[in-house]
């Protein structure tokens, strides 16, 4: 049964779409002129980020299916050094639609605390780019580059520093995939433009995080619902900036 939402649009069923018809569904702004930053996440119904410390616990097919789509639409992966080592992260593989290549990862990480042997580096078709500064240690900046890594000094590792390296590469269709830290501060930079967000179909409790952490901005962020899928149980929710923000550039349509 599908209901109208408030917004004009409906509540879709995700095997309706075919993969060019997705790809439709979640595509970037058009002739962006600097990084469209859309965040991407699943959440329990209780607000879960994870389960035994991973989020994989909360995944499934109809999220796995999206996540995939929605790195084959980015110029660039953005994500944090903690969220990298408990993922267990591996490099870009497949090219991103419209391109010859993958999407890079980037990880955002102010010690450089990276395992020159781990997947990232060892099973990528593109170099992962490592967003650091001189504070840290430069043995492991050493490391990282003898592996292969595209290491990145920047003065310091605030959204806008980090965006503005991404714009100066051309990389502004950004895809950040967590973690909570590193979404929080996007927040509080008013960086996000979009967000994606599963919803599973499960209540976890304990004591795991929330999506986005760190210290309060001044105004919560508003945002307004511009797409809904559900496959099953899971809902998968898109939420974008306002339509009355003229200054930013605004999602793609759902066909």
């Amino acid at each position: 049964m599908r209901q109208p939402w408030t917004t004009g649009r409906e509540l879709r069923e995700l095997d309706d779409l075919d993969d060019q018809a997705l790809a439709r569904v979640y595509a970037y702004p058009q002739d962006l002129t600097r990084p469209y930053v859309r965040v991407n996440f699943v959440s329990s119904l209780d607000g879960s980020v994870s389960v035994d410390g991973r989020s994989g616990g909360l995944g499934s097919a109809a999220d796995k299916r999206v996540f995939g789509l929605l790195r084959r639409l980015a110029e660039v992966v953005l994500v944090g050094a903690g969220t990298v080592r408990t993922e267990d992260y591996r490099g870009a593989r497949r090219a991103t639609i419209g391109r010859d290549t993958p999407p890079p990862i980037a990880v955002v990480t102010g010690s450089a605390d990276l395992d020159p042997h781990s997947r990232l580096l060892t099973d990528t078709s593109v170099p992962p780019i490592v967003l650091t500064t001189t504070a840290a240690p430069a043995q492991r900046r050493r490391r990282l580059r003898a592996a292969g890594a595209d290491v990145v000094e920047l003065p310091t590792l605030a959204p806008h520093a980090v965006l503005g390296e991404l714009d100066r590469r051309e990389l502004r269709r950004v895809l950040c995939e967590g973690g909570p830290r590193l979404h929080g501060d996007l927040v509080n930079a008013d960086a996000v433009d979009e967000l994606c967000l599963t919803l599973s179909p499960l209540l976890v409790a304990g004591h795991a995080g929330r999506i986005a952490t760190g210290p309060a901005g001044p105004d919560p962020r508003p945002m307004t619902l511009v797409g809904a899928l559900h496959a099953d149980d899971v809902l998968l929710l898109r939420y974008a900036r306002p339509r009355g923000d003229r200054s930013l550039p605004q999602p793609g349509d759902n066909p």
